[in-house]
Order: C-alpha cells, then structure tokens, then sequence
C-alpha cells in the first residue's frame, strides 16, 4: 500500500512538471488572475492527467497493437500544440511592448480573462498526452487501483498548478508587459524539451 502510493506521487510530480511551467507561463501573462480561475486552471490540468493515464492503461487492456503504433506521434502532437500557444503568447506580447504601457493596460482592462476556456483545454492535452504512456507503467494494476493511481496523480498535479500559478503571478506584476514574451518563450521550450525526450 505505501509503495503504491509513493509510486503514485512519484509519477504525478514527474507528470506534473510540464503542466507546473505552463502554470507559471499562465500565471506570467495574466498576474491579476483571480483564485477561482486558477483553481479552476489546475483543476482542467488535474483532469488531464487523471484521465491520460487511465485512457492509457484502457488502450494497453483493449488495443495495445494500434496504441503502440499512434505512442511515435506523441511528442510531435505536443511540439505543435505548445508551439502554437507560445507563439501567438509570444507575438502578443511583442505587439502590446510596441503599443505602448497604456494601451497595454486599457487592452488588458478589455479582454478580461486572457486565458479562455479553448486555449486552457489545448494546454491541457498538449501537457498531459505523454501521460497517455503511463499506460503501460499501470497495465498490470487492477482497474480499481488504476483509478486509484491516477486519482493521486490528477491531485499531485492540482497542488503543483497552484504553485505555479501563484508563482507566475507573483513575477508577472514585476514583469509587466514583458510577461507574455517569457510565458511564450516558456511554452516553446517546453514543446521542444518534450518533443527532443519522446524522439531521442
């Protein structure tokens, strides 16, 4: 039972390291975020890390063939998506430094919330599809202990989001306007440190 569980913390602070850098990436370019949207934020991340695994450990139970086959495009999925969000986060934010301090100011009173619900639900398969692998990690648990195992890993991750969010936002004040383009680099990397480890 204590091994169990310690594997399972274990797997979720590994697995939860790429949704942490995203969190703070998040938290960078929108430092006024209120506590409910960041729970709500880490709590969508949460969601994908739960659900990966277990739709790993399903797909290694039903059909491992096709699974092993689609796992090679894993890296390259997530490359494009968080390359995709960190440019556009990252020309947003060189175009808002051109404009100026206060029509940055006035834009960010207008749009409100900057991360909406489509861009969160991208981030969260982006960061958590090679969780799709810890499928295999499981395949000999009971479906009750997989349950289990991604349940500790979905709450291990939900606890290290809000540390990242509440880090990105305490160094997005101080940033500025220079937030978004650290955010952006930030996602970019993290698509390419993903994309370089699931290929080499």
């Amino acid at each position: 039972m204590i091994s169990f569980l310690v594997n399972s913390i274990l797997l979720g602070v590994g697995l939860a390291m790429d949704a942490f850098s995203v969190s703070i990436a998040n938290g960078l370019n929108e430092p006024g975020m209120s506590r409910k949207k960041s729970c709500g934020i880490a709590g969508v991340y949460a969601a994908f890390q739960f659900l990966m695994p277990m739709t790993g450990w399903f797909c290694v139970h039903t059909i491992a063939e096709y699974f092993m086959a689609f796992q090679k495009f894993i890296p390259w999925i997530a490359l494009l998506l968080l390359a995709y969000i960190g440019g556009k986060m990252l020309l947003e934010g060189i175009r808002n430094m051109r404009r100026g301090a206060e029509e940055n100011e006035a834009d960010t009173e207008r749009d409100g919330q900057v991360l909406g619900m489509k861009l969160l639900l991208v981030q969260g398969i982006a960061t958590s599809i090679d969780a799709l692998s810890v499928g295999f990690t499981i395949a000999d648990y009971s479906l009750l202990s997989a349950v289990g195992s991604s349940f500790i890993i979905g709450g291990v991750t939900f606890l290290i989001c809000m540390l990242g969010l509440r880090f990105g936002r305490k160094f997005g004040e101080k940033l500025s306007d220079k937030a978004a383009i650290v955010g952006g680099l930030i996602l970019i990397a993290i698509g390419i440190e993903i994309f370089v480890k699931g290929v080499f």
